[in-house]
């Protein structure tokens, strides 16, 4: 199917269906989501692999309906699509943020925060530290590429319009979020560990040496040791980061698999 075939009203129609798909993708996907990336050049972005990818996927525009309600709900069901595959990728960086912002708050960092550039928010210096260093790993294993080659397939095992929702897939992304929640447990736990021991530690030499300014050693000795054991867990982030790239593949695929009536 030629991309001239665009200015036909009916062939839009479809493409408008394949660029609602892309676009959400983008928009949820780490990088491209955010605020450094200018809307602009999402948008041009998604346009333009939406072109490619109408040209090659082969779609009949026979299917589309007349009415404005059946043609904002087809186009519903396709951010649903993109929604579905930006959404396990959100999740797993989610959970990265979380640890860190757990620790950051245990060191003593809760009142000092970073202005993130993507997002504009204030977030802890301890999250973005372990948000970046996923990203990092993320994009060396060619995690993107992952997700674009899942994308392109995402139009064979779900054609425009033929998207259904299962209570299976909300089931497997409710399995996805507790095991990426245990991830982050995993990531923060041995040093929020160290710290409550440290904390405890200071209290019962303040109880016994009430003479000794504790809050001037305890609080740079919690920040090494926060800084020393972050370190070590960042190892942790790097290993599963790409455990999770591995079957990220396999992942998204069956989520589609569900979206397009299998089963």
């Amino acid at each position: 199917m030629e991309i001239l075939n665009l200015f036909n009203p009916d062939e839009f129609k479809v493409y408008l269906l394949v660029l609602a798909r892309i676009s959400v993708v983008l928009f949820m996907i780490p990088i491209f989501s955010t605020t450094m990336f200018p809307a602009l050049a999402k948008a041009g972005l998604a346009m333009i692999m939406s072109m490619l990818l109408y040209s090659v996927v082969g779609i009949d525009s026979s299917f589309f309906p007349d009415t404005a309600i059946e043609t904002g709900l087809l186009l519903v069901s396709e951010a649903m699509i993109g929604l579905l595959l930006g959404l396990c990728i959100r999740l797993f960086f989610g959970s990265v943020q979380l640890a860190g912002q757990v620790i950051g708050f245990q060191m003593g960092f809760s009142m000092i925060n970073v202005v993130d550039p993507q997002s504009g928010a204030n977030i802890s210096i301890m999250e973005e530290l372990g948000y970046w260093v996923a990203i990092l790993v993320f994009l060396a294993l060619n995690g993107h590429h992952i997700i674009i080659v899942s994308l392109i397939e995402s139009f064979t095992l779900i054609k425009p319009g033929f998207f259904i929702f299962q209570k299976v897939m909300l089931v497997k992304i409710l399995e996805l979020g507790s095991i990426l929640f245990l991830f982050s447990i995993k990531i923060g736990a041995p040093v929020i560990a160290a710290l409550l021991f440290t904390s405890a530690a200071f209290g019962l030499t303040a109880k016994f040496s009430p003479q000794m300014n504790v809050m001037i050693v305890a609080f740079p000795l919690k920040i090494f040791v926060g800084l020393l054991l972050f370190g070590f867990s960042l190892q942790v982030v790097a290993v599963v980061t790409k455990d999770y790239i591995i079957d990220l593949k396999k992942l998204l695929l069956s989520l589609l698999f569900w979206a397009g009536g299998g089963g």
